[in-house]
């Protein structure tokens, strides 16, 4: 199980998989985590749809279900069926939702808080064993201002997402984030592209030696 400072070497998801290929691109590159979408998106999939791909991912690598706004009830019921090993709470989740989710989960949790979210250190405090600063609500392929980061170095250690792509990976890192989640960046035309996700992982990797 992930903990707060289970590591200090940068790590990365890929985010939003929904098709088996996809699957397959990523147990080959071999990312840290990857993302199932469960709210609504052009990414989203059901829970039985993430299940089927569930069963085809190695479990070397870790599964995110990625919720906005949804019943505690539906992230338990994906949890104890083992689809997903952490979550992601990507909306407007209070501390009382979190509390709540923590008592009855013992997974990781990662809150998301949109870029503007830096700009008030009152709205980041958490009991999330992680956050994520993200441009808007996520999935939009756009970055936002990373001169506003500083700020979140004393937060729980932080997934940093929104834009990122190959040509914006090295400056990303450069900030040292706990983790660089892409998701629009390992695309072509909207879907998952083999060449960019292996490209993608051997970059971060490459820092991990």
């Amino acid at each position: 199980m992930e903990t707060k400072n289970s590591a200090k070497k940068p790590k990365i998801k890929i985010c939003g998989l929904f098709r088996e290929e996809d699957i397959s691109f990523v147990n080959e590159a071999k990312p840290d985590y990857i993302g199932f979408v469960f709210a609504p998106s052009r990414r989203q999939v059901s829970p039985e749809e993430a299940r089927r791909l569930r069963e085809k991912l190695k479990d070397e690598i870790t599964s995110v279900g990625v919720f906005v706004n949804q019943p505690i009830d539906e992230i338990l019921a994906l949890y104890r069926a083992r689809v997903i090993r952490m979550i992601q709470l990507h909306g407007k989740e209070d501390e009382a939702y979190i509390t709540a989710l923590k008592d009855q989960c013992p997974a990781p949790i990662i809150k998301a808080f949109r870029a503007d979210a830096l700009r008030d250190l009152k709205g980041l405090h958490t009991q999330a064993d992680f956050t994520l600063f993200d441009n808007g609500s996520g999935g939009t392929g756009q970055t936002f201002d990373w001169s506003l980061l500083p700020a979140a170095w004393d937060t729980p250690p932080w997934f940093l997402a929104g834009g990122i792509n190959l040509g914006t990976i090295d400056h990303a890192l450069r900030l040292k984030p706990y983790c660089i989640d892409v998701s629009t960046g390992a695309e072509t035309n909207g879907i998952k592209d083999r060449q960019k996700i292996l490209a993608l992982v051997q970059r971060v990797r490459s820092l991990q030696e």
